[in-house]
């Protein structure tokens, strides 16, 4: 990250969803934003998206939803000329953005391990297939929540017992549901979402945090059980491809790192012609000089694996070359 030219004082304009997680990433970076920017002002401008609405809607049939669930409303007031930067969750940003627009930045990625919730009671009924790994901890036909597609099908290929049913919500609204059902065993979180909201997982697997509901245990999900999805734990800013201003912004806020790994998940997902909730995932590492792009594909019949490793300085190559693997495997 380095200092871009100050110039005169400004107003920064962050256009943001309203929920705790996005504010929290949002003032995360006017945080970053005034560290830069000293003597600039930040001003979150905050805006109910079609997927804050859609709180009932059903995620597991996406081809019934409207791309850019929870993006559209950020990207009309960049194109309005009401905001200088959108903050997204990347993993929400389609691959192909409205004309004009275009990604701008990606801060340093966070943890983008999917963790495990159980309720303490489920997470003590070891399965008999036992092992070390998270889905092992849940007993043998547990019920587990979640609403993305590519978790259901990365937990079922390897636990084809368990009863998955799909859960709305934010995170503190789901973790209530959990702890307060009588049928709910356990439900899938992204671990960047969770430490943003400021919870911790303790070594005792007890989750830990404010208001988080009692007798829940949580437990990380290395990227050999679960690849996430496709820029997880990593925030993404989008601004008008025309304006000067939201670019030496987003210069300044930049991680170069994140942003060529997140860039070939992308390129993965969009030769894969998927969105935010295809069966889908894919994760990106620096190895070396390296990048290695591993990822899965629940597409079709049956599921399929490939990793490649390509040239740091083409990840857009390295994402085609991954859909080609996946797509050969077919």
């Amino acid at each position: 990250m380095k200092k871009a030219p100050t110039n005169e004082a400004r107003t920064i304009r962050i256009a943001t969803r309203g929920s705790a997680l996005a504010l929290a990433q949002a003032n995360e970076v006017a945080a970053l934003c005034r560290d830069l920017f000293p003597g600039w002002a930040c001003k979150l401008k905050i805006f109910k998206t079609t997927g804050d609405k859609l709180q009932t809607a059903s995620l597991a049939q996406p081809g019934a939803l409207p791309k850019g669930l929870f993006t559209k409303e950020l990207e009309m007031a960049l194109l309005d000329g009401v905001a200088d930067i959108a903050v997204h969750s990347l993993k929400d940003l389609p691959t192909e953005l409205p004309a004009g627009l275009e990604l701008g930045a990606v801060l340093k990625r966070a943890d983008a391990r999917d963790v495990l919730v159980t309720r303490v009671s489920s997470a003590n009924k070891r399965s008999s297939r036992g092992g070390n790994v998270a889905a092992d901890r849940l007993r043998r036909g547990a019920t587990v929540a979640t609403s993305s597609p590519r978790r259901k099908a990365q937990l079922l290929s390897r636990r084809p017992d368990l009863n998955v049913v799909e859960i709305r919500g934010n995170v503190g609204t789901r973790l209530r549901k959990l702890a307060e059902s009588t049928t709910l065993d356990g439900t899938l979180l992204a671990a960047a979402g969770l430490h943003r909201l400021g919870f911790r997982i303790g070594a005792d697997a007890q989750l830990s945090g404010d208001e988080v509901p009692d007798g829940l245990a949580a437990f990380e999900l290395e990227f050999e059980e679960m690849i996430p999805c496709v820029g997880q734990a990593a925030i993404g800013l989008e601004i008008l491809g025309s304006d000067e201003f939201s670019a030496n912004v987003c210069a300044a806020l930049n991680d170069e790192i994140t942003h060529r790994c997140v860039s070939a998940e992308r390129a993965f997902l969009r030769a894969m012609g998927g969105g935010c909730q295809s069966p889908v995932a894919a994760i990106g590492t620096l190895q070396g000089q390296r990048l290695e792009l591993r990822g899965v594909s629940f597409q079709g019949q049956g599921v399929r694996h490939g990793l490649v490793i390509a040239a740091f300085s083409d990840p857009e190559l390295a994402g085609k070359m991954l859909a080609g693997v996946l797509a050969s495997e077919a």
